[in-house]
């Protein structure tokens, strides 16, 4: 067991969005509390906020109740901003102040998942690299084309510490931890998670093409992250067939065996799939998002999109 000479107690505030994500939540609390066991120290107390006094509910239907109101924070050393899918739907200009109100009081901030959205609307993340989850980075990006939005696990930038979400918040918070009361305590914490190894922030969000599809062809996995590439400019088949070094044939008979489908179908696939993360999680117009998919027209995008969700780009978007 790891010990620490220090005892001095961080105070962690958590400031909970209605359909937070409940695994980006426990990923960077619990940590916290297995730190103090395995301490036998106090070295954390954890608070939790809401927009209101009454109960948040997560993504899964499960409500947590703010343990603290908003006004109570002076003593509070660090706060996350807890978020999820509805993230970009929050627009309070109070919550904003507020923030702010901590920075300029030397408040650590940080956000897991879309958390690092609402920091940027904040103003908090002028001069900062920070991380978002893979399926609203493009949509930040959009709304905040000056800010370095990484894509990495998680970025420790300072006093601002955001995370892409899900497990990637239980490396950050590892990190946290290793930098406040060194590197044992946090392998320790780490294998109280059953977590082997603390994850560097450059690893990738996303799978990999090899272990996703078992595609061990070196060729396909190319063609796979060109596609994955070049969304908004399609690339052709025999682009592709000539960009990995292999005949269109070939490409072909490789999608077959190894996804039972096309290379056109699965890079349709790919750009719908997008499509609908954008829809979700932006406010960007139909015509800009079918632009930003590789689609010629509004019209084609409609259609193609009806026959793969059996609705149309409007109705996704007025879904609540």
């Amino acid at each position: 067991m790891a010990t620490d000479t220090s005892c001095q107690t961080e105070h962690v505030g958590f400031f909970l969005i209605p359909e937070f994500s409940m695994i980006s939540f426990a990923a960077v609390v619990d940590p916290l509390r297995m730190a103090n066991r395995l301490s036998g120290k106090p070295l954390y107390r954890w608070h939790f906020y809401g927009l209101h006094d009454e109960p948040v509910t997560c993504s899964n239907g499960i409500p947590i109740s703010p343990s603290r109101s908003m006004n109570d924070v002076s003593d509070l050393n660090r706060l996350f901003v807890v978020a999820g899918i509805n993230a970009h739907l929050v627009d309070e200009k109070p919550v904003f102040k507020w923030l702010r109100q901590l920075s300029r009081n030397k408040v650590a901030l940080g956000g897991t998942s879309t958390g690092s959205l609402l920091l940027a609307r904040a103003g908090l993340l002028k001069g900062h690299t920070c991380t978002i989850h893979w399926e609203n980075r493009e949509s930040m990006q959009e709304e905040f084309p000056g800010l370095n939005v990484s894509g990495e696990l998680y970025e420790i930038d300072g006093r601002i510490s955001t995370c892409s979400g899900g497990l990637a918040g239980l490396d950050m918070i590892l990190q946290i931890i290793a930098l406040q009361h060194g590197e044992a305590l946090a392998n320790d914490v780490a294998e109280q998670c059953i977590h082997p190894h603390i994850r560097p922030a450059h690893d990738k969000q996303r799978m990999k093409f090899q272990l996703r599809y078992h595609a061990n062809h070196p060729r396909l996995v190319q063609a796979l992250e060109l596609m994955r590439e070049n969304l908004e400019e399609v690339l052709t088949c025999e682009e592709i067939g000539q960009l990995v070094g292999i005949s269109t044939r070939q490409l072909e008979r490789l999608f077959h065996q190894n996804l039972s489908m096309s290379p056109a179908q699965y890079y349709m696939e790919l750009r719908l799939e997008r499509a609908r993360h954008l829809l979700q999680q932006s406010s960007l117009t139909i015509l800009q998002i079918a632009t930003a998919c590789g689609f010629s027209s509004t019209s084609y995008f409609s259609r193609c999109y009806r026959k793969k969700y059996q609705r149309s780009p409007r109705e996704e978007r007025a879904r609540p």
